[in-house]
C-alpha cells in the first residue's frame, strides 16, 4: 500500500515538473521574442527609417502636453513598443524652445506653405511662453505665410494662443472657453481639527499665504487683495492681446464672459454661432469642410488628405537652439532652474541643491563660457537649498564673468532668493514674483494618538530631548527656537534682496511680507531690471561680457544609469496609471492633494521654506 501511494505522488511529482518546465520554457521563449523584438525594432528605426518631407505643406504646430522648459528622460521602450503595435501616442511633454526653433525656420522654408495650429492636447503652460509663441507666430506672418487656427472647441489657454493666427475656424458644435483667471485651492482647516492633527505654524509676512490650506477654511483678506491685483494684471494683457489680434471692440470680452448666459439665449443655445457672432472666430466648419478647404493652401497629397508636414518631422530636420558644445571664441551657458527647490541631487523637472552646483562649477570652470544665464520657472521652496545654491553664484561671480537671470512664468520666493545677487534680472510682462518671505510647518500627531488609546512617554536628558518627535507636542522652548529662527531667515533674506537689487532696507519691507507681484510692476519696484525673453538675457549677458560673437549653450548634467532607468521606468508607470483615470477625476484628485503634497514633499534641514504655492491658472 505504501509503495502504492509512494508510485501516485511521484506521478503527480512529474506531472508538477512537466508543467513548470513547460511554464519557464514558454516564459523564456516570450522573453527572448521580446528581445529580438526590441533589437530588430531599434536597428530598422536606426539605419531604416528616415525623416521624409513632402516638397511642400502645411507645418502642423502640435503643442501635446505640458510646455516645459527642460524635458524628463523619454520612455524610449514604451514609445518603441507602442509605436510598433500602432497606438497613437501623445507626448507628455514638448520642449518651449523647440517651439520658437521650428517657427523661425519654416517661415524661411519654402516647403512650407502656412501653419496648422493643432491645440486639442495642449496641456500646462506659461502665459508667457503662449505670448513668446505668438510674437514668434506673428513674426512668421511677416514672411507673407498663413497661420491657420481650427478646433473642435478651444480651451481658453489654447484660444488665446489661436487669436494669433491669420484665420479661426471652429466645429459647428464647438465653443470657445473664456472665463477669466482665477486662483481657488481647497481648505483643509477643520479637516485637520477632526483628525485632531496638531500644526504648528511658523511664518513671517502677512501676505505669505502658502499655508492658508491648513491654517484656515478660507482664503485670507490679504492673500484675497494680492491675488485679485495680480490676476488682474494678467487678465487685462490675455484680453488686450486677444483684442488686438481679433481686431475686436474693447468691451467685446468683457461682454462674451460676464453676460454669456443671455449671450447664449441670443444665438438660440448655440456656443458655435455665438463665437462666430462676437467675433472670436472667422468662420465654422466640419471635419471634411476643413480637410477641403486646407487642400486649397497646401494642396492634396497621395491619400486625398491636404499635404502637410507633421511638427515632429520637421524638428528633426531643423538645427535646435543652445545645443553645440561650448565654442572657443566665447559661449554663453544656460542653466534651466526648474521646479521645486529641494536639497540633494534631484531630476529634471525639479531644482536640486546639489544638482545646481555642480552645474554652477561647470560654469565657473569651463575657460569656454564667457558668461551665464539661469533660466529660473519656480515658486521656490527649501530655504537651505536656496542659500547654497546662492552661495555657488558668489563663487561664481568671483570670476568675473556675467551672470543674468531669465524668469519663466514664476520666480517667486526661492526663486528670487537664488536671483536676486544677478547683475542683471529679465522678466515677461506676465512674470510672477516677489512673494519675500518664508514659514516653517511642523505637524503632531498626539491628539490623534491618543484618540486611538496611544500614548508618547519617556526621559530625556534635556528639554529638546524629544526634539521633532511627531508623536509629541512641540516643546514651548522649541517654538520658540524655530521662531527666532525663521526670523532670522526673514531678516536675511531682505538683507538678501537689499544688497543684491541696491535697494534701501525700509523699502525692501514694504514690498516683501510675502506679496507677489507681475513682471511690469516688479520693474517699477525695483526686482526686476527689463522685460524680456529667452534670448534678450542671452543677448544681455554677452553684452556685459564684451563678446560681439558668441555662442549659447545648455549645460545639462549627464545622468546616471540608474537615474536614467528609475526615471524611464517610473515614467512609465505614471503615464500608465494617469491614462487609466478619467481626466475630471484626475484634476480633481490633483486639487485635493496638491497644497498638501507640495509641502510634504519639501526637504529642508531645517524646516524652512520660502515657496510660493500659487498653482495652475486654468488659462
Amino acid at each position: 500500500m505504501k509503495d502504492l501511494i509512494s508510485s501516485i505522488l511521484n506521478i503527480f511529482r512529474w506531472i508538477g515538473k512537466f508543467i513548470t518546465g513547460i511554464r519557464i520554457f514558454t516564459l523564456n521563449i516570450a522573453f527572448l521574442a521580446l528581445l529580438v523584438f526590441l533589437f530588430v525594432s531599434l536597428t530598422s528605426s536606426t539605419t531604416e527609417k528616415e525623416v521624409k518631407i513632402s516638397e511642400s505643406g502645411a507645418l502642423v504646430l502640435s503643442l501635446s502636453g505640458d510646455i516645459v522648459e527642460e524635458k524628463q528622460v523619454s520612455d524610449p521602450i514604451a514609445t518603441l513598443i507602442n509605436e510598433k503595435i500602432g497606438f497613437d501616442t501623445i507626448p507628455s511633454e514638448t520642449l518651449f524652445q523647440d517651439i520658437l526653433d521650428v517657427i523661425a525656420a519654416a517661415a524661411n522654408d519654402d516647403r512650407v506653405t502656412c501653419i496648422l495650429l493643432d491645440l486639442g492636447e495642449l496641456g500646462s503652460v506659461g502665459l508667457n511662453q503662449l505670448q513668446t509663441i505668438g510674437d514668434a507666430l506673428n513674426a512668421f506672418k511677416a514672411s507673407g505665410k498663413k497661420v491657420i487656427a481650427a478646433e473642435d472647441f478651444y480651451q481658453q489657454k489654447a484660444y488665446y494662443l489661436a487669436s494669433f493666427a491669420d484665420e479661426i475656424y471652429l466645429n459647428p458644435m464647438g465653443g470657445v472657453d473664456l472665463h477669466g483667471l482665477g486662483t481657488f485651492r481647497l481648505f483643509f482647516k477643520d479637516a485637520i481639527d477632526n483628525l485632531k492633527i496638531n500644526y504648528n505654524i511658523f511664518r513671517v509676512g502677512t501676505f505669505k499665504s502658502a499655508l492658508e490650506p491648513v491654517m484656515r477654511n478660507s482664503m485670507s483678506t490679504e492673500a484675497r487683495s494680492q491675488n485679485m491685483t495680480w490676476l488682474t494684471a494678467l487678465w487685462n494683457t490675455i484680453t488686450t492681446d486677444i483684442i488686438r489680434e481679433r481686431n475686436l471692440s474693447q468691451d467685446s470680452i468683457q461682454k462674451y464672459t460676464e453676460n454669456i448666459a443671455s449671450e447664449l439665449a441670443t444665438a438660440g443655445g448655440d456656443s458655435a454661432r455665438l463665437a462666430l457672432e462676437s467675433g472670436l472666430v472667422d468662420g465654422l466648419k466640419t471635419r471634411e469642410e476643413l480637410r477641403l478647404f486646407l487642400t486649397t493652401l497646401s494642396g492634396k497629397n497621395e491619400k486625398g488628405d491636404f499635404r502637410h508636414i507633421p511638427f515632429n518631422n520637421y524638428l528633426a530636420t531643423v538645427s535646435r537652439s543652445y545645443t553645440d558644445a561650448p565654442d572657443a571664441a566665447g559661449t554663453i551657458g544656460i542653466i534651466i532652474a526648474e521646479g521645486a527647490i529641494l536639497s540633494g541631487k534631484q531630476p529634471v523637472g525639479m531644482i536640486g541643491g546639489d544638482t545646481m552646483i555642480e552645474l554652477l562649477r561647470q560654469a565657473r570652470e569651463n575657460s569656454r563660457i564667457k558668461g551665464l544665464v539661469i533660466r529660473i520657472v519656480s515658486g521656490g521652496g527649501s530655504v537651505f537649498a536656496s542659500e547654497l545654491i546662492r552661495q555657488e553664484i558668489l563663487e561664481y561671480k568671483k570670476t568675473g564673468k556675467p551672470l543674468v537671470i531669465s524668469m519663466g512664468a514664476m520666480a517667486a520666493s526661492g526663486g528670487y532668493w537664488i536671483a536676486a545677487d544677478a547683475d542683471e534680472i529679465w522678466a515677461s510682462p506676465v512674470t510672477l514674483t516677489g512673494s519675500i518671505g518664508i514659514f516653517a510647518a511642523i505637524p503632531t500627531f498626539e491628539n490623534s494618538l491618543s484618540d486611538l488609546g496611544i500614548y508618547s512617554d519617556g526621559v530625556g536628558t534635556t528639554s529638546l530631548a524629544a526634539a521633532l518627535d511627531i508623536t509629541r507636542p512641540l516643546s514651548p522652548l522649541l517654538k520658540e527656537a524655530i521662531e527666532i529662527n525663521l526670523r532670522h531667515g526673514y531678516e536675511t533674506f531682505l538683507n538678501i534682496v537689499s544688497k543684491g537689487r541696491t535697494i534701501a532696507p525700509e523699502t525692501i519691507h514694504t514690498i516683501a511680507e510675502g506679496r507677489v507681484f507681475d513682471g511690469q510692476k516688479a520693474v517699477k519696484l525695483g526686482l526686476v531690471d527689463n522685460l524680456g525673453t529667452l534670448d534678450n538675457a542671452i543677448d544681455s549677458a554677452a553684452g556685459l561680457a564684451g563678446l560681439e560673437e558668441y555662442t549659447a549653450s545648455y549645460i545639462h548634467r549627464p545622468l546616471s544609469v540608474k537615474e536614467e532607468f528609475f526615471q524611464i521606468f517610473s515614467g512609465s508607470f505614471t503615464r500608465s496609471l494617469a491614462a487609466m483615470i478619467p481626466p475630471v477625476i484626475l484634476a480633481a484628485f490633483n486639487d485635493l492633494i496638491d497644497p498638501v503634497s507640495e509641502i510634504m514633499l519639501l526637504n529642508d534641514p531645517k524646516g524652512l521654506y520660502a515657496h510660493c504655492l500659487i498653482h495652475d491658472l486654468s488659462l
